[in-house]
């Protein structure tokens, strides 16, 4: 941890809990006055002062954390980028920002959401098209994604719920009596077993019957006769998967309101939640948290190997690997992707600091894109961003056929990333020199907000930056100009 100021966010810790400086200052045996220097800047806050508030007073580290603080940069980058002002704003400014009044960041990422929502919505009734320099207005989709990314893509109580039922299923504790942290996790069903069981759950605590008929929808529930129709083509996991979205629906139906109401989501938005929601109680049902921690920790993180365990597919071990932060026991935090050919995301999960502009694509450097001329393979990539962190970066492409013959199969690029000083954890690492900055490729988070000079995939030029033509510069080329 690097020397840091944090007073301000010291302060508001204290005023949550209902301290003064005194009281605060003996239950981390320090003095009064070092306190009151810690909350005015005038000393830094040091790792041991933050164990002892860890300890006193059972606050997560989480609260003080520099992977926040560099989310909340990227995203408040972002916006001074597509509104520039004049002389700009210097980084130190939004630095001192983040660290000091995270609170006050978060507030102006709110109004800018709704300022993007208004002009939307202004220019939808005004029948026409926007001009060029309008901001677009966030999506139901940015909305939820936004929504799981402040919750650092982990949803505890839902997570736990599912943990829990899980373990009953597996006929190993009950859910009354909670989640023993002192015992092994359950070994897990396999996916055949685990939807039986779920069927049998579902008749037995809702009187509700499952069928499977020929259908194209997955699943589709006829409430008046208390019947679920499940679609023939599901494989096992698919089937135990829609199963406990069902159960999501009926056992944490309150639970899932909850989080709706607290988030302020537009009407179409809401709905969306609601489904993201309960995807996420099945993932953490299908691959229970500590069983599936044990097992990536023990493997290293061989996402093939922890797809043949618990017969699932590579995407899904990618996509729950994304959301293991509980606070006693947090996984490696990934950030994952889901492009296409065409470079639309489809999904974008992340436990880390990673961001990728929602304004002009991502990077054509990155290996996400790479890995569609090599399907099958397992990519890696030390990346390294124009703020000087360096990630480690897995890509592996997914052909999923659709029908019979002649029908278009679908295919997508997974991407999976995290931290490279998380990078030893990885079986991925082996044989990457993680040591050497020079090996990293340099990549940023697409055109529009990337500021690395002399790129030669630059497709136009940063927002706020005026493109210099000359002749005699081939720099110009990338924009069309010669």
């Amino acid at each position: 941890m690097r020397k840091t100021f944090l007073g301000v966010k010291l302060k508001t810790l204290r005023e949550q809990r209902g301290l003064t400086q005194a009281a605060l200052a003996q239950a981390l045996k320090l003095s009064p006055s070092y306190v009151n220097q810690l909350e005015n800047n005038e000393r830094p806050l040091s790792v041991a002062v933050l164990l002892r508030l860890q300890s006193a007073l059972g606050v997560d580290l989480q609260f003080f954390s520099e992977d926040d603080e560099a989310r909340l940069f990227a995203q408040l980058h972002e916006i001074v980028a597509e509104t520039p002002v004049p002389g700009g704003v210097p980084e130190s400014e939004l630095r001192t920002l983040v660290q000091q009044m995270p609170g006050m960041a978060q507030l102006m990422l709110r109004l800018h959401g709704r300022a993007r929502g208004a002009e939307q919505r202004v220019s939808n009734l005004g029948g026409h098209e926007r001009g060029a320099g309008a901001i677009p207005g966030p999506g139901p989709h940015e909305e939820v994604r936004d929504f799981f990314y402040a919750h650092h893509n982990h949803i505890d109580a839902l997570d736990r719920a599912a943990e829990a039922l899980a373990i009953t299923l597996a006929d190993g504790a009950t859910a009354s009596t909670g989640i023993s942290t002192t015992l092994p996790p359950p070994l897990p069903l396999s996916q055949q077993d685990l939807a039986q069981r779920l069927e049998a759950h579902l008749m037995s605590a809702h009187r509700i019957q499952v069928q499977v008929v020929p259908d194209e929808r997955l699943r589709r529930y006829e409430p008046a006769q208390r019947l679920l129709l499940l679609s023939a083509s599901l494989s096992p996991g698919q089937r135990a998967f829609q199963l406990a979205t069902q159960l999501a629906y009926l056992e944490c139906g309150a639970e899932m309101d909850r989080l709706i109401a607290s988030a302020s989501f537009s009407p179409e938005a809401a709905a969306l939640a609601r489904i993201g929601l309960a995807s996420y109680f099945a993932g953490a049902l299908v691959l229970p948290y500590r069983a599936f921690l044990s097992a990536a920790q023990a493997l290293r993180h061989d996402i093939a190997l922890l797809a043949k365990r618990f017969g699932v597919s590579f995407e899904t071990v990618c996509h729950r690997l994304s959301t293991l932060q509980r606070r006693e026991a947090r996984g490696v935090p990934f950030f994952f992707v889901r492009v296409d050919r065409a470079g639309n995301i489809s999904k974008r999960q992340s436990a880390t600091d990673f961001h990728f502009s929602r304004s002009g694509g991502t990077c054509p450097l990155w290996n996400v894109y790479e890995a569609f001329a090599q399907p099958g393979r397992v990519l890696t990539q030390v990346a390294r961003m124009p703020d000087g962190r360096s990630y480690l970066w897995i890509a592996h492409c997914e052909v999923r056929a659709t029908g019979g013959y002649g029908s278009p199969a679908r295919e997508f690029a997974i991407g999976l990333g995290c931290d490279l000083r998380h990078a030893e954890q990885l079986v991925y690492a082996k044989g990457l020199d993680l040591g050497d900055p020079a090996s990293a490729t340099p990549i940023g988070p697409g055109c529009k907000l990337c500021e690395r000079e002399g790129c030669a995939q630059r497709a136009f030029p940063a927002l706020g930056k005026r493109l210099r033509i000359d002749e005699n510069e081939r720099a110009a080329e990338p924009y069309g100009t010669r």
